[in-house]
């Protein structure tokens, strides 16, 4: 059920009934010479609506604008700041639990997004509110990606690019070796982005021409659906493991 589609009677039915809501959450950031900006929120959207369709629980809008500023030199690379998307992810997770939902996934698809919904997802809990749980698509299938892709990247890479080759027409195929060869293929290697054990970077242009790591050239569509097929059989069991949970098992624990 995609909230944005129903009529408010069948909505109140919905939260009569339920209590479990997915909220998308991406990116509107550059993804190098080849893939969208819309990239993250897109497999976020997708990810989440083929959740609910599958098990029948509510999907809200996609938060399309993240925390990006570390891409901002990249034209088009749009951001919030910290706190002004904790903020508006707690906004919309209070209209959720004001018409009774009182558990969340956070469908994640941008990593500059996880410390802040976690921070939100521990706010809400302590103020027993609700439980979210922030839900990264990629962590939940890891043996999947290193299987599939010799020289992953963490962004922009061929797990991205393969989701987005299945889920749209978006991708410039004639640039993949383009991004792969403009960026940086294994960037866990290179010597100039640590110091003593210290990241020295704080933007992706300090380390990557084109923004980009990893090598793109295996990124099939067929690679893609796999990893959609696999991403969205553990959401969804996760969806089932949320919802069979006791309320009480959902509260902070007694003090000692």
């Amino acid at each position: 059920m995609y909230l944005a589609d129903e009529a408010w009677p069948d909505l109140e039915a919905y939260f009569e009934s339920e209590s479990l809501a997915l909220v998308p959450l991406g990116s509107t950031e550059q993804h190098g010479p080849h893939l969208p900006e819309s990239t993250d929120h897109i497999i976020a959207e997708e990810l989440a609506r083929e959740a609910a369709a599958q098990t029948g629980y509510l999907c809200t809008p996609t938060v399309n604008v993240g925390i990006s500023r570390h891409h901002r030199q990249f034209p088009g690379t749009m951001w919030v700041s910290p706190d002004t998307f904790r903020d508006y992810v707690r906004e919309i997770t209070r209209n959720l639990t004001y018409h009774g939902i009182d558990r969340v996934v956070y469908v994640n698809a941008h990593g500059g997004n996880v410390d802040a919904l976690r921070e939100v997802a521990k706010d809400l809990h302590a103020a027993e509110e609700c439980y979210a749980l922030e839900w990264m698509w990629d962590e939940s299938i890891p043996d999947l990606v290193s299987e599939l892709f010799e020289h992953n990247g963490p962004h922009g890479g061929p797990k991205e690019t393969a989701m987005l080759r299945y889920l749209t027409d978006l991708v410039h195929a004639d640039r993949l070796a383009e991004a792969r060869d403009g960026g940086v293929r294994d960037i866990w290697n290179e010597e100039e982005a640590y110091q003593n054990g210290a990241a020295t970077f704080f933007d992706a242009r300090d380390n990557s021409d084109n923004g980009v790591f990893g090598d793109q050239t295996d990124a099939t569509a067929e690679k893609g659906e796999r990893l959609f097929e696999a991403a969205t059989e553990q959401l969804c069991e996760l969806c089932e493991w949320l919802a069979a949970r006791d309320e009480a098992e959902l509260l902070p624990a007694d003090p000692v």
